[in-house]
């Protein structure tokens, strides 16, 4: 909550809360509204200096900076680019305010900035970075703003065919025979659920060819969950298969670099009439395909490795065709049902 000033009688008066502390209201005993305004903000400010326990508030650049040194060598390299992006282009004159001086106008102002030939989801994830790096810092007790993100049109997302899966995949290779191992990292992707980073970081030690499993070794959770492997891919692998090493990697042996598929799956999208294959819908299309063949969601949700299972519903795609077909099912059931029960009325006409 932020400081308010109102006019109460002859003298304006403020208003503010801090928690845990307690809520307070005063006189400034002032009947000019911008004196009595500086009065105020004064106030505030040494509630909250008392809050953050005599140190003194950083401002959203210092924080920053901070944050860098910190949190960047232990969180994922792209959620520190995000943080790197907000900070170097998207400030909007923020960066010198101490937290306690961003209130809820001044987010709007910069958010309607921001919004200027963008869409409202990135500016959602604007409004999630100032929000995360305030609260990490630890400066105050509680956001100087209150401010929700926009309400987005949820839109249908694709997913690869079942019919075209093997169409699409020659369409892969095709299009990146100069780069080796371009298929087999999609094909990962696919059929073992990996993420972008996990395909350009797998490595042929982390097979088990014994028991049909790969255990990734740098994930984003941290964990390290023994995955089954599909027959089909297992057959694909076994003549390419190394003792150790990167699955695929640069001619120099290094990894390959973010976004090393999207060429040649943007190709093969155009080629088989198959729009907006990301490595991000592969995830989701094997997913929902789990889910189809009744897959529970706890097992799809340890496959996909993620800590919430509300994540894992988010990933799953609504298919109106299995619900007809169980409306079919049920019909007939309560057809028979009804029929069985007619039968034994008419031979037990007492019953």
């Amino acid at each position: 909550m932020t400081c308010i000033v109102f006019k109460k009688g002859l003298y304006w008066h403020y208003r503010f809360q801090i928690k845990p502390f307690r809520r307070v209201q005063r006189s400034t005993r002032l009947r000019h509204q911008g004196r009595a305004q500086k009065l105020a903000s004064e106030a505030y400010a040494d509630a909250l200096l008392l809050a953050n326990g005599g140190k003194p508030i950083p401002t959203l650049q210092q924080v920053i900076d901070r944050w860098m040194v910190l949190r960047a060598p232990v969180v994922s390299r792209a959620y520190t680019s995000s943080v790197d992006i907000f900070a170097r282009l998207h400030l909007y004159g923020m960066g010198t305010l101490r937290l306690d001086r961003i209130d809820k106008e001044t987010v709007e102002l910069a958010r309607l900035e921001h919004l200027k030939g963008r869409n409202k989801a990135t500016a959602n994830h604007w409004l999630r970075i100032l929000k995360m790096l305030i609260n990490w810092s630890d400066a105050l007790p509680q956001l100087p703003f209150k401010l929700k993100g926009f309400k987005l049109q949820k839109k249908p997302r694709v997913m690869l065919p079942i019919s075209a899966t093997e169409q699409w995949f020659a369409a892969v290779d095709d299009r990146s025979r100069r780069r080796q191992g371009v298929g087999m990292l999609v094909r990962l992707m696919l059929y073992m659920g990996l993420r972008e980073s996990e395909a350009i970081t797998a490595r042929w030690e982390w097979f088990d060819w014994e028991r049909g499993t790969y255990t990734p070794g740098i994930t984003k959770g941290k964990e390290a969950v023994a995955l089954p492997m599909d027959d089909r891919l297992v057959r694909y692998l076994a003549p390419l298969k190394r003792t150790d090493g990167l699955v695929a990697s640069r001619p120099d042996g290094r990894p390959l670099p973010k976004g090393f598929a999207v060429n040649a799956m943007k190709g093969a999208c155009l080629a088989c009439g198959i729009p907006g294959i990301t490595p991000h819908r592969l995830r989701g299309t094997i997913a929902t395909l789990m889910s189809e063949q009744g897959v529970s969601i706890q097992n799809i949700q340890k496959f996909l490795r993620h800590k919430d299972s509300l994540t894992t519903m988010a990933y799953l795609e609504k298919n109106m065709d299995l619900v007809k077909k169980a409306q079919d099912d049920i019909g007939d059931l309560i057809e028979n049902a009804w029929r069985q029960n007619g039968a034994d009325q008419s031979a037990n006409p007492h019953g």
